[in-house]
């Protein structure tokens, strides 16, 4: 699944390529996916210039004069830019023509989502699916005493409370087993139980891992690419942890171990992070 890191570098990609530029089409090949397209896009779009391409967790946010359009990239989704008239690939569902670049969205599972919210409707941060999210990791508001904070009310093993996004959003599966090996915390560790100097050291490896994937261009997943249709950089190959059942610890020499909790896989090194 594409994560923070990933939509940050779609986000940023899309940027140089459709901010303010004009809206010539819309095209939308099938509309089933999780939610189904919003209706009428190209109605709705055609014509208005992109006035700013954001991001508010994993939510992609195209942000026009007379509201925003909400992307979601699901667990398969990508955005690429290709050549006007292209042909159409398998899983093809929606295509943006702006003048002077097309972008498609490819999505074989269909677990993403575009969704329209009019200005009318009120703040788009208000909408129901960016209205739970926690505070974004670069935020400065993101400090280590809010993260403790956050974690005192939650029992539940702290990977499946950084999973959850309610407290900071960005930290999915690969990147909460790296934080947590980087904070030397035990994946099952209730949440409630993290003091305030671990929920320091998880607040600096958060920061540290997000800000390598960024810099990185995000994690190896096999179906993710970047606008311009390169693969995902990979920061899978530096991971101290993660998919690295049975190899060795980097720091300690111990196999690295695998859990599965809430039905995703988490990696470990048993010695350096201790129950």
């Amino acid at each position: 699944m594409p994560e923070l890191p990933e939509v940050e570098t779609t986000r940023r990609g899309l940027d140089t390529i459709i901010t303010g530029k004009r809206v010539l089409a819309v095209n939308v090949y099938e509309a089933r996916m999780r939610w189904p397209v919003t209706p009428d896009l190209n109605a709705i779009l055609q014509g208005k210039p992109l006035l700013a391409c954001e991001r508010r967790g994993k939510y992609l946010l195209l942000r026009f004069e007379h509201g925003t359009l909400l992307i979601h990239l699901g667990m398969s989704g990508s955005l690429r830019q290709v050549e006007a008239n292209a042909f159409l690939r398998k899983h093809d569902h929606v295509e943006w023509c702006f003048d002077g670049a097309t972008v498609r969205l490819n999505d074989p599972r269909r677990f993403g989502a575009v969704l329209w919210h009019p200005n009318d409707a009120g703040p788009v941060a208000a909408h129901p699916l960016l209205a739970g999210l926690g505070i974004e990791p670069f935020d400065p508001a993101f400090t280590p005493a809010l993260l403790y904070a956050g974690l005192q009310n939650r029992s539940v093993a702290i990977k499946q409370a950084l999973l959850g996004g309610q407290i900071v959003v960005g930290v999915g599966n690969i990147y909460a087993s790296e934080s947590l090996f980087l904070a030397r915390i035990h994946p099952r560790t209730p949440a409630n139980r993290i003091s305030p100097g671990r929920a320091t050291r998880l607040h600096a490896a958060i920061l540290t891992t997000l800000s390598n994937a960024l810099e990185s261009g995000g994690s190896t997943l096999r179906n993710y690419t970047g606008t311009q249709e390169e693969p995902g950089a990979y920061f899978e190959i530096h991971a101290a942890v993660y998919d690295r059942e049975n190899q060795p610890c980097r720091t300690c020499g111990t196999p690295i171990r695998k859990i599965v909790q809430g039905q995703r896989a988490t990696f470990f090194c048993p010695k350096c992070q201790r129950y």
